[in-house]
């Protein structure tokens, strides 16, 4: 399974009102895990960016003078996202500017929807916690991601962090699969016992009607938490 979590950086709060993307920051997770295949870009956006949104992410249009425009990055961003589930958070915002860019290309590329899934992390989130603040650092906060460095937001931090918090929210599964700790595995590899062939063979303990309920709870819980496309239950 091929995700890839998204955010942008803009000119101001709305493309209706000419405003465009200046950054873009991409990260991919296979199977739930971080390949080191970014996509992080800046662009010139041919209009002021607003002071407002200065103060947000720091960008300045003297920085992206030199910069490609969106329309001589898009077919790489195509392809990047094509057939993906993209993980966004607040998801219309980002999609709209994303739309708004491909419609100026006048190139009839249609919109998001046509490359991939997207997925609004914001709405899991309100989900599973309502009432609650759910902004990016508000959820860094509740599952102890550190993001002390996000003193301006930027694009590819923040779609860093929120690749953490999408794995938090779906259940925290990326722990149970990784395998890339050479010192982890170094100490397992000590506490393995290999097992004669020919000793007698194990006895089968089925699991009690108590411990098959358990189980079925758990399952309906992550099957909340990720819109009903809990593995282990897809075949079922």
């Amino acid at each position: 399974m091929r995700q890839v979590v998204l955010d942008t950086e803009t000119t101001g709060l709305d493309p209706h009102q000419g405003h465009r993307i200046i950054e873009i920051g991409c990260v991919e997770l296979i199977d739930r895990k971080r390949t080191g295949n970014e996509l992080h870009q800046y662009l010139q956006p041919d209009r002021k960016i607003d002071a407002g949104a200065i103060e947000v992410h720091g960008i300045t249009n003297e920085f992206l003078q030199d910069k490609p425009r969106f329309e001589d990055i898009v077919d790489d961003f195509l392809a990047y996202i094509k057939g993906s589930q993209l993980i966004i958070h607040n998801a219309p915002f980002d999609v709209g500017f994303i739309n708004n860019e491909l419609t100026l290309t006048g190139r009839n590329l249609g919109d998001t929807n046509n490359y991939c899934e997207v997925i609004d992390s914001l709405v899991m989130a309100r989900r599973m916690r309502p009432g609650q603040k759910n902004s990016l650092d508000a959820l860094c906060r509740h599952f102890n991601i550190d993001n002390s460095q996000r003193e301006l937001h930027g694009a590819l931090l923040d779609a860093e962090l929120l690749a953490e918090v999408y794995l938090a929210l779906t259940g925290g599964q990326s722990a149970l699969f990784q395998d890339s700790d050479s010192g982890r595995n170094a100490q397992a590899e000590k506490i393995i016992r290999r097992f004669d062939s020919n000793r007698a063979s194990l006895p089968i303990i089925n699991a009690s009607a108590e411990e098959r309920k358990l189980h079925e709870a758990w399952l309906d819980e992550l099957d909340r938490k990720t819109d009903g496309k809990c593995l282990w239950r897809l075949d079922s």
